[in-house]
């Protein structure tokens, strides 16, 4: 099993710091999910020591994304590389876009759920995946309708705040169609007993017959890349800003679960009662404790090698 030294994930996390400099894509507004609903981190400018240099910056710059090649425009679909050449990007980091309600942010103005920490955490994620794996991997964000026909064009899918997904018919057979075709979906980013059932109640119109089980630590997702010996419970920036709570609503232990077709195919990851996606966003912010980003890209490596690999 090949495990890389701290310094290989605090190296990772710096390149982050690098490329985006902690800056959201749609201007200084940003979504924090907490039980406030939507809030600002707001650093304390008088506190400048408790920003320092990005670890191995100078030395991994070569990594961030490059600046020629990144989308234009605010529309929602399929970004493929329009000069793309058959296996150049084997890879796509691909978000859900899904019917619900919810206030995420996409390009700094409104949208649904499906958008909360898009774009930012999508390209941050990238970089550190792309340096932790050396997955060849398109660079930028690519936001799928789950009614599109080219969604079979991408192995895996990225939904967060389906506790607030409401599916309609057509999305459903989608979402279906695309599992049963050996595509991979990822689930983050939810809390608490309501927004469970609501989870639930959507998946049960996809899989009538197929149940949401636990999956224990001696799974392989577990060790594909990373030995994760724990679930840790990821909060949101805020929260994990100013050291805690971990939990929100009634989310106070999180979960790994999954789907498994007919065959035992493990098809969909859920991370109940967790943030990765902040962990992801937030990872160069020296307010997020770094115990909780470095799992959070542990755990998101593991399932990219996974869903690659099975």
């Amino acid at each position: 099993m090949r495990r890389l030294s701290h310094f290989g994930a605090l190296a990772g996390l710096a390149v982050a710091a690098l490329a985006f400099g902690g800056c959201s894509d749609g201007g200084e507004e940003v979504r924090a999910d907490g039980p406030e609903e939507e809030t600002r981190l707001r650093p304390d400018p008088r506190r400048p020591e408790l920003r320092p240099a990005p670890i191995g910056a100078s030395f991994l710059g070569q990594e961030a994304p490059p600046a020629v090649g990144r989308p234009s425009g605010r529309t929602i679909g399929p970004r493929m590389d329009p000069n793309e050449t058959p296996g150049r990007w084997p890879f796509y980091w691909t978000r859900a876009v899904y019917s619900g309600a919810g206030r995420g942010w996409y390009g700094g103005r409104g949208g649904g759920s499906w958008a909360t920490d898009y774009p930012k955490g999508d390209r941050q994620f990238l970089v550190v995946l792309k340096r932790l794996v050396g997955i060849h991997a398109y660079d930028w964000e690519n936001a799928v309708r789950l009614d599109d026909p080219l969604i079979r064009r991408f192995p895996v899918l990225y939904a967060v705040e389906v506790g607030r997904m409401d599916l309609s018919e057509p999305e459903v057979e989608g979402l279906r169609s695309y599992l049963d075709a050996g595509g991979f979906l990822i689930v983050d980013d939810f809390w608490g007993s309501r927004e469970w059932a609501q989870f639930e109640w959507n998946m049960a119109r996809v899989f009538p017959d197929l149940p949401i089980v636990d999956l224990p630590l001696d799974h392989e997702l577990f060790s594909a890349y990373y030995d994760i010996e724990e679930i840790l419970q990821v909060p949101n920036i805020n929260n994990g800003a100013r050291g805690g709570p971990t939990y929100e609503r009634d989310g106070y232990v999180p979960f790994v679960r999954g789907i498994f077709d007919e065959k035992g195919r493990l098809m969909v990851v859920v991370n109940w009662n967790t943030d990765l996606g902040d962990a992801w966003e937030w990872a160069e912010s020296p307010y997020y404790p770094l115990v909780y980003s470095t799992y959070a890209y542990e755990m998101g490596t593991n399932m990219i090698v996974y869903a690659m690999s099975h």
